[in-house]
């Protein structure tokens, strides 16, 4: 394995734009990536995750969209992390797989919220399974209990971990138990894995706390987006529904009233 690139700074989960039929909308990717990386200096993704939807796209749209992030990152992007969870192993398993034949950077799996682990074991011998299917390609850990269920402490599964995934990395943290995380993170005293922090309140609380009031998910994100960066992200897919204009306007004007560290 060549020598791996470390990951610093903030990784962006990005949406996936839709055109107005609900069809994904490949040909702004370019742009989008232009974007984070001249306006926002972002420099590492997370693709088809929770905020691009990933769970309601089918596996070949997965494969479209990763790819076309892939083509369109190069030599612009650091880190290209590319979420490969689905509900059923066999697919996990065919996005890992595709997932490292583009080259991908890492690849991050969700716990399948159907039919659950209900122990640690039973969740890494999952993650073990997807994760061997990549085997040059870093690993990591998407947990995210308020959606999926699977409330197994972080800490405890980081037991033993290495011994069965080699490839593990880290964990893209998406709780508020901040006192799981701080267990992880001493435990990490030689820096080897990274934690990636998915709650974004703490550092954006006066806007989330307003648009929280008025209503505020996956379809309000992109709605946003749309208008902040003028990149058409288009409707959410069923069942998530379009943002009203009311929020768009309103979130807007809050978003343009707070005055941002170094002015941005």
């Amino acid at each position: 394995m060549a020598p791996r690139k470390k990951l610093k700074g903030l990784v962006a989960a990005t949406i996936t734009p839709m055109t107005p039929d609900g069809k994904i909308n490949l040909s702004v990717i370019r742009q989008y990536v232009d974007y984070l990386v001249n306006e926002q200096n972002v420099k590492n993704i997370f693709v088809n995750g929770t905020t691009g939807e990933g769970l309601s796209l089918s596996i070949q749209e997965r494969k479209l969209l990763a790819e076309e992030w892939m083509c369109q990152g190069k030599d612009k992007l650091d880190h290209v992390i590319i979420h490969v969870g689905a509900l059923n192993l066999p697919e996990c398993q065919e996005l890992a797989r595709h997932a490292a034949a583009l080259g991908a950077d890492g690849i991050a799996v969700i716990a399948p919220f159907f039919f659950k682990p209900t122990n640690k074991d039973e969740l890494v011998a999952f993650l073990q399974k997807v994760a061997s299917e990549a085997p040059e390609v870093p690993f990591y850990y998407y947990h995210i209990p308020p959606l999926t269920g699977v409330k197994i402490r972080v800490e405890e599964l980081l037991d033993g971990i290495k011994a069965q995934i080699p490839t593990f990395q880290g964990v893209k943290f998406s709780d508020t138990d901040l006192l799981d995380l701080a267990q992880c993170i001493h435990k990490n005293e030689t820096g080897e894995l990274e934690f990636l922090y998915g709650v974004d309140e703490f550092l954006t609380g006066e806007f989330l706390n307003f648009v929280i009031k008025l209503g505020f998910g996956v379809a309000q994100t992109k709605a946003l987006m749309t208008s902040v960066s003028g990149i058409p992200m288009g409707p959410p897919r069923l069942p998530l529904v379009d943002a009203s204009s009311e929020f768009v306007i309103k979130a807007k004007a809050k978003l343009d009233s707070i005055v941002w560290p170094n002015g941005d």
